[in-house]
C-alpha cells in the first residue's frame, strides 16, 4: 500500500509494507507494517528518485537487517509511492550474522534487479558476503547504492545534501586529477603524504549520482583511484572504517598516526593501545591488506564535521585513503586483497601537481 506525501509529512510515524520474506500475491512483494520516522522521507527520496532515479518498471532489491528496517522501510515508502516493484530482504531472516556467504535468496533476486539497495550495519568478518554481491552488481551493471552503517543522524544529514552540486564539483575536480601526475596533503595536525598516481589506474566519480558504471556509497561525495604510490605520513584524527568503526568512533581527541612508504603501510601508533593494535591486525590480515589500495577527495560540501561514521565521514571535503583492495575491476588495478579499511581526517590542504585545490577544508574550486 502507498503512502500519501500528506501522511508521511503529518509528523507521526507512519506503516509500510513490511520486509519479511512472506508475500502477497497480488504484489509479489514482502509485507510487514514497520513505522518509521517521517524525518527519513527526504533522504528517502534523494536515495530513490535522484541519486538511483529508479524508473516505474525497474526491478529493485532492497537489503537490509533489522537494526536499519525503519530506514529501508522509508525507502520502501518511496519506491511505492514510484510503483517500482521490488523485493526487500532481511539478513536476519536468511542467515545467521555474521554472514560468511550472501545468501542465495538474495543472490538471485539480485540476478533479475535493474537497481539494488544495500542498507545495514556492518559486522565483523562480513566483508566477503559484501564482495561477493558487489561481484553480481559489477558484473550485471546493477545502479547500486551501497548504505553500510546507515543511521538516523546520516539520514538527516548526509542523505539530505543537493547531490546534483556535489556532482558538478566533484566532476570539476576529476578533470584535474586525471591530468596530473601527483597530489600532496597536509594537515596542521601533522599529515603530510604525497600520492604519486599510475595514469594506467582509473580516476572513479561516487558523486551520489549513481550509473550502472559504478555503484556508490549513499551518502555519495568523492572520486577515487588506485594510487601508484603513497609516501608519507597520515594523522587520522576523523575516523577508521569498516566494523572498527562502531568500535572507536570520532578520533578528534586520540588520533592513530600512519605512515607509509613505497605504498605499504610501515608503522601504526595511538596512545589508545587498542585501537593501535586492532588496526595493524585488520591491515596484516593478507598479503596485501597493508598496501594503500584507494587514494580519494571527499567532495559532499554540504557535510560541515567529521561525525565518527565512516559512510558519511569519507565523503567529508579532504583526502582519505584505504588500506586494502584497489576495486581493480574499476581503477585497472591488477591486484587485490579480502580487506578495505578507509581512514580519514580534517582540514586538508591539497595540490594538484602545482596548483592548490583547497586550504584548510576548503575547496578553492567552484561548484
Amino acid at each position: 500500500m502507498s503512502n500519501s506525501v500528506d501522511q508521511v509529512n503529518s509528523g507521526e510515524k507512519v506503516k509500510i509494507p513490511a520486509l519479511s520474506l512472506q508475500k502477497t500475491e497480488r504484489q509479489g512483494r514482502g509485507t510487514l507494517n514497520i513505522p518509521f520516522d517521517p524525518e527519513y522521507t527526504a533522504g528517502a527520496i534523494n536515495a530513490v528518485r535522484v541519486c538511483l532515479r529508479v524508473h516505474p518498471q525497474e526491478q529493485v532489491c532492497v537489503i537490509t537487517d533489522e537494526a536499519t528496517v525503519e530506514i529501508a522501510a522509508a525507502i520502501v515508502a518511496e519506491l511505492e509511492k514510484l510503483g517500482a516493484p521490488y523485493h526487500a530482504w532481511v539478513l536476519e531472516e536468511l542467515a545467521a550474522r555474521p554472514l560468511t556467504d550472501l545468501p542465495r535468496e538474495i543472490v538471485d533476486d539480485l540476478e533479475k534487479s535493474e537497481v539494488s539497495i544495500f542498507a545495514v550495519q556492518a559486522q565483523a568478518n562480513e566483508l566477503r558476503s559484501r564482495i561477493q554481491m558487489t561481484d553480481v552488481v559489477n558484473r550485471r551493471k546493477i545502479r547500486h547504492a551501497h548504505m553500510v552503517n546507515i543511521n538516523r543522524q546520516i539520514m538527516l544529514e548526509g542523505m539530505r545534501a543537493d547531490f546534483e552540486k556535489v556532482d558538478r564539483l566533484s566532476a570539476k575536480v576529476i578533470a584535474m586529477v586525471r591530468k596530473a601526475r601527483r597530489v600532496r596533503a597536509t594537515t596542521a595536525a601533522g599529515t603530510d603524504l604525497t600520492a604519486d598516481l599510475n595514469p594506467n589506474y582509473k580516476w572513479m566519480k561516487t558523486s551520489g549520482i549513481i550509473s550502472p558504471e559504478k555503484w556508490g556509497n549513499l551518502p555519495g561525495g568523492e572520486i577515487f583511484t588506485t594510487p601508484g604510490e603513497v609516501n608519507g605520513t597520515f594523522v587520522i584524527d576523523g575516523v577508521v572504517g569498516d566494523y572498527l568503526c562502531a568500535k572507536f568512533g570520532n578520533l578528534q581527541g586520540n588520533p592513530l598516526t600512519v605512515r607509509m612508504k613505497g605504498n605499504r603501510l610501515t608503522e601504526v601508533y595511538s596512545e589508545n593501545c587498542e585501537l593501535e593494535s586492532d588496526f595493524w591486525k585488520y591491515t596484516h590480515t593478507d598479503e596485501n591488506s597493508d598496501r594503500v589500495g584507494e587514494f580519494a577527495i571527499g567532495t559532499n560540501i554540504d557535510l560541515k564535521e567529521v561525525i565518527g561514521q565512516i559512510l558519511q565521514d569519507e565523503k567529508y571535503p579532504g583526502v582519505h585513503i584505504a588500506f586494502g583492495n584497489p576495486y581493480g575491476a574499476h581503477t585497472g588495478a591488477d591486484w587485490d586483497s579480502t580487506t578495505h579499511i578507509d581512514v580519514v581526517g580534517r582540514k586538508f590542504n591539497i595540490w594538484v601537481d602545482d596548483e592548490q585545490i583547497m586550504r584548510e577544508g576548503k575547496f578553492l574550486v567552484e561548484a
